[in-house]
């Protein structure tokens, strides 16, 4: 091995470490700031190193280099904009975009090659024709399917399950397809026709695959593609002998894997039952929608003001209605304002509220909420039964008592014990219905006052109502 194939490696070794510290550090709110950027300093020394190997062994022209640079530019200063303007309810689709240029790169790295080692003066392993026609598989599976997704979430594709005549049959004619040419390539043949037909399987299959799942389900369809990219890139730094892509590719798809499992757990479904598709709402709004079994109770900011100015403790329950009205400031000031007050005020976190696991930790840490005031649901639903007040803002089937009852779509969901709290708002823009298309027990529970009013609006409309009471 020759001094700089000793220095590549130990660069790839050290990013590696980075990367394990990273990703443990990322495991809590208050470590995930300096965790962060540990990994995205490893990818650079991996890509730098990387880089210092090409040029030292000669292997890209001139123009390659130009090709590359320009590569470079593009791609750093469209991440640059994307990270600085995405709303924090955009991570997903952001996320989703991401997996689809990273499946596509795997992919197009898989059959660059393939035609390198097939030309008139080459010759092609066995070892990479098998890694070639399993990267043109997963590649463009999670390319489409990640488009498809990240449509779903951004509302550019209906977020209904769209199941049209036929559609199973022809995923299943797309998966003999692309498991059929590619028990061909394994046998040995390198056969460029062939890999391109698995290839264009893969990318109808990976429509066909994600149209049938509900918008609500996204975020679950994310994290398995987001899985499927560390797959396919592992798989690329296999077609091309680098350690640093099998490396960090394996963390990508090993941590996707987890958080899919994670995310399935948290809503009591298997993973096959949400790829199944044809389950829930999409996310709908039912605008007239109301809750069976009773009348609900209407209250107004005024109202639900003195309830909280007047309580001990006040837990608030967000969900993705606060995210997506940018309510997380607003719930900052009225925590701020209540603990002026005297009030213990905590914030109950349910493992899948906003989009994914975490995103509303996130988002809470960006109002500059203390980490010690959020509770994650294990911890959060002890505190219920002693809190005077439980603020739900824009949550609903994580909050739905059903839940605990059989027979209905989301038995058996853990959810956040809110009514068991001594008294209960809702903040709502309407009935409508959560991903579940049921309705919530909870709004018809005589302890329950509903608000009916954009998380933003009503959540200024109460710490204004605190303000008045504490200064009268």
């Amino acid at each position: 091995m020759s001094t700089i194939d000793t220095i590549v490696a130990f660069v790839y070794l050290l990013a590696a470490i980075g990367f394990v510290v990273g990703l443990h550090l990322m495991n809590s709110p208050a470590t995930a700031r300096k965790g962060s950027p540990i990994s995205m300093w490893a990818m650079v020394a991996a890509v730098a190193v990387t880089l210092a190997k090409i040029a030292y062994d000669q292997t890209i022209t001139g123009i390659g280099w130009g090709m590359l640079g320009a590569g470079v530019a593009v791609g750093g200063l469209a991440g640059l904009r994307m990270a600085r303007r995405v709303k924090m309810t955009a991570i997903p689709q952001l996320v989703s975009l991401f997996n689809a240029v990273g499946g596509g790169a795997a992919a197009l790295i898989a059959i660059a090659d393939f035609v390198r080692l097939t030309g008139p003066s080459s010759s092609i392993s066995t070892t990479a024709i098998v890694a070639s026609a399993i990267d043109v598989i997963i590649g463009p599976v999670t390319f489409t399917g990640s488009l498809i997704a990240a449509g779903k979430l951004q509302g550019w594709i209906t977020g209904e399950p769209v199941i049209l005549p036929g559609t199973r049959l022809i995923t299943g004619a797309l998966a003999i397809v692309g498991l059929g040419g590619a028990s061909y390539l394994f046998a040995g043949n390198a056969s460029m026709p062939v890999l391109m037909t698995v290839c264009g399987a893969g990318l109808v299959f990976g429509v066909t695959m994600v149209m049938p799942i509900g918008g609500a389900d996204m975020p679950v369809v994310i994290a398995l593609l987001n899985s499927f990219t560390g797959i396919a890139v592992a798989i690329a730094g296999f077609v091309i002998n680098n350690a640093g892509l099998i490396i960090a590719g394996a963390f990508v798809g090993a941590s996707g894997g987890i958080l899919t499992e994670l995310m399935a757990i948290a809503m009591n479904r298997s993973i096959l039952n949400i790829l199944v598709g044809g389950f829930g709402t999409g996310d709908t709004k039912v605008a007239g929608a109301v809750a069976a079994g009773g009348d609900i109770r209407r209250l107004s900011g005024e109202d639900a003001a003195i309830q909280m100015a007047y309580a001990s403790k006040v837990m608030i329950v967000p969900g993705y209605g606060l995210a997506a009205a940018q309510a997380q400031h607003e719930a900052r000031q009225l925590a701020d304002v209540l603990e002026t007050n005297g009030v213990e005020v905590l914030f109950a976190i349910h493992p899948v509220a906003g989009r994914m696991p975490g995103h509303m930790n996130v988002l809470l840490a960006e109002a500059n909420v203390p980490y010690t005031a959020l509770k994650e649901m294990d911890e959060a639903n002890p505190e219920f039964p002693t809190a005077d007040v439980a603020l739900v803002v824009g949550a609903n089937d994580v909050t739905n008592p059903a839940a605990r009852r059989s027979g209905n779509p989301i038995s058996g969901m853990p959810i956040l014990d809110v009514d068991k709290a001594k008294s209960i708002i809702v903040i709502k823009r309407s009935m409508g219905h959560g991903y579940a298309g049921i309705d919530n027990e909870l709004y018809t529970d005589p302890k329950t006052g509903m608000f009916f009013a954009d998380a933003k609006q009503g959540l200024a409309e109460i710490v204004a109502g605190v303000k008045a009471l504490v200064r009268s």
